[in-house]
Order: structure tokens, then C-alpha cells, then sequence
């Protein structure tokens, strides 16, 4: 009976509590664009149809695993059947359904290597080749390739050729889980010839909660001075939202190096995220991020509760969160949700014109 009575009078306050705390969008509120390019969205797979994918027994026997493939929209008997390539289909189709997004880059992510370029896949967690990618892509006008090599790879400066050759956009960096140190000197000659191929850099900044385990002494911001310092174009993702090193959140790490390296911008993919959603007034408004912020969903996981709108109650109207809600296409959702948050109009199109692909 007490549980009841304490049920009851929590209903019976939830609405007096929202009106004395409510504090509106965290910018002013933006009316969602469209045309929308999508700079970071993930494709991976079982190995099925000879795709050359990977996954790490940690990873497949953990319980993130099938809940990857469900929020992929695919199972293990689905990939089976139709082979891993068939998950390109489904990501283009969802995009042509989408009012505001067009066309999304399709990242691939290579294995761990050791300094020395010795490829150990079970060091890391996931393995999307190349190869694969671009195959998946190629027919598919709604999809860009991403690639990713390596740096330590022996034949990583060939590779890189390679991939621009064959439609790379760019090229997607995970150093938690792939062995990256990249401040080390040895990395020198890969960033020059990322520098020559005009291919930028997009790399997962900050602590790493996907995967079964990560090394996320790799996603201090201040390793990728160097590379910085060579002139790479790089696309710090998800400004750096969670985790410390040194006792400083990365965030504030990232921001204070943007007025020193005018080579240096960001995406918000998964900013609205339960464990990232506490930086994104700062990611809105801070001035040193003015013009340097571009839209990404890191789809798959915009098909989790975990970005769910119902978590900004204290923030949009009743009607909004609603009508959110009841979005179905999960890029909708993430403009619509983004964009009434108070995200820049820039920001949704500052992606196209960075990548060339306007």
C-alpha cells in the first residue's frame, strides 16, 4: 500500500516539478534542414559471404553482441543467408526513407597491428576490411566509402593510395580498440601521405564503452598533436565526450587545443547519448567550436534507448518530446531531436561541404 501511496504522489508531482525545473532547448532551437550528408555510420558483419569481417569471441559473447545485430536491423541468420553485404541494403533503404538525411560515409575499421605492423586481430575487438566496404558502397549512391588503415601496417602508405583511389572519403580511426598511439614519430610518413591525398582523419576521441575492453589511454585528444602539427585535416568524433586522462575530461582537453590548430574540427555523432548528453550545452555553445562542429549519427546506436528524447524532458515541450518519440526513421529522430536541442544549421551542413561531396 505504501509503494502505491509513494507511486501515486510521485505522478502527482512529476508536472509541478517539471514547470519549477524546465529550462528550454540548450541553444536556440533550429528548424531541421535537409539534404543531410551523415559522416560517421558503421556497417560490420559475421564473416558471411566471404566478407572477410571479424568479431572477437569477447565481444560475440557478450551481451552487446545481439543486441548490435538488433539495433543493426539484421540477425545472424539474416547475414547467413544474404551474406554481410546485404546490411548495406538495409542502411541505404532506411536513408532513402529519411526526410532529412541523403546520403551517409560508411566507415570501415581495421584490425589492431602492434608497433612493428604485426596484424593481432584478438588485440582488438572488430575487423572491417576495406575491401569490403568498398564493395558493399560501390553501386549504392547513397553510400561513401570511409576506410581505414592501420598506421603501423607495412603496407599502410600502398593502402592508403588504394582507398583514395577507390572513392575514400576518409579515414576512420577507433586507437581504443585498434592499437593507435598516435602521437608516436614512426607515424610521420602516413600522415604526410594523408596529407597529400587530402584524405581526413576521423577518429573516435575520448573513453570507449562499446566494446568489451579498450585501452582508452589511446583517446587522450593531446595524441593527435602530431598528426595536427603535419596538417592532417582532423574530425575529432563526438568532441571528445567522456572519459579523463590526467585528471582533466577530455573534452577540455580537445577544446583547449581548437585555437591552436585550425586544422582540428569535430562531430556530435551520439551526443545526445545518456552518457554524453551532460556535454552537449557546452558542445552548443562554446565559441571555440563556432563553425567547427559537423553532423554524424554513429548509426548504429541512434536505435538504442539510450538517445532516447524522452531524456531532455526538462528541456522541449510536452508536444515536442512526443513527436519525437513517435519518429520511426532513426535519422529523423537524430535531426529532429538535435535540431530542437538548439544544433546550428551549420552544423547539419558543414559535413557535405568538409568532405567535398556537395
Amino acid at each position: 500500500m505504501l509503494f502505491f501511496k509513494l507511486l501515486f504522489g510521485a505522478i502527482c508531482l512529476a508536472p509541478i516539478a517539471r514547470v519549477l525545473f524546465f529550462r528550454g532547448p540548450l541553444a536556440p532551437p533550429e528548424t531541421a534542414p535537409k539534404g543531410i550528408l551523415d559522416m560517421h555510420c558503421h556497417i560490420a558483419g559475421i564473416g558471411a559471404g566471404e566478407s572477410g569481417n571479424w568479431v572477437s569471441p569477447g565481444l560475440k559473447g557478450s551481451w552487446k553482441f545481439p543486441l548490435y545485430l538488433k539495433i543493426f536491423e539484421t540477425s545472424k541468420s539474416e547475414l547467413e543467408e544474404h551474406g554481410d553485404h546485404s546490411l548495406a541494403a538495409v542502411i541505404a533503404n532506411r536513408i532513402r526513407q529519411s526526410k532529412h538525411v541523403d546520403d551517409a560515409v560508411i566507415l570501415a575499421m581495421d584490425g589492431a597491428h602492434e608497433e612493428d605492423g604485426t596484424l593481432v586481430l584478438d588485440k582488438g575487438e572488430l575487423y572491417v576490411p576495406n575491401r569490403f566496404v568498398e564493395a558493399a558502397v560501390r553501386d549504392i549512391p547513397e553510400l561513401h566509402f570511409g576506410a581505414s588503415v592501420h598506421p603501423a601496417r607495412q603496407d599502410a602508405l600502398e593502402e592508403l593510395e588504394w582507398a583514395k583511389a577507390h572513392g575514400a572519403v576518409l579515414l576512420k580511426w577507433l586507437p581504443n580498440i585498434q592499437n593507435i598511439d598516435p602521437s608516436l614519430e614512426a607515424y610521420r610518413p602516413f600522415y604526410e601521405k594523408l596529407v597529400e591525398l587530402d584524405l581526413p582523419l576521423l577518429t573516435h576521441v575520448g573513453a570507449e564503452d562499446s566494446f568489451s575492453k579498450a585501452d582508452d589511454r589511446l583517446g587522450d585528444p593531446k595524441l593527435l598533436e602530431l598528426p595536427l602539427r603535419c596538417g592532417v585535416r582532423v574530425i575529432a568524433a563526438h568532441v571528445a565526450s567522456s572519459g579523463q586522462n590526467e585528471g582533466e575530461d577530455n573534452i577540455d582537453r580537445l577544446l583547449e587545443m581548437m585555437p591552436r590548430f585550425p586544422n582540428l574540427v569535430a562531430d556530435i555523432s551520439t551526443l545526445t547519448q545518456t552518457n554524453r548528453k551532460k556535454h552537449l550545452e557546452k558542445v552548443l555553445t562554446d565559441p571555440r567550436l563556432k563553425g567547427r562542429l559537423m553532423y554524424g549519427t554513429d548509426h548504429p546506436l541512434t536505435n538504442t534507448p539510450l538517445v532516447s528524447p524522452l531524456q531532455f524532458v526538462l528541456n522541449l515541450k510536452l508536444s515536442e518530446l512526443w513527436e519525437i518519440w513517435r519518429i520511426e526513421n532513426p535519422w529523423d529522430r537524430d535531426v529532429r531531436l538535435k535540431a530542437a536541442l538548439g544544433t546550428p544549421s551549420e552544423v547539419f551542413t558543414l559535413s557535405r561541404s568538409y568532405l567535398g561531396l556537395g
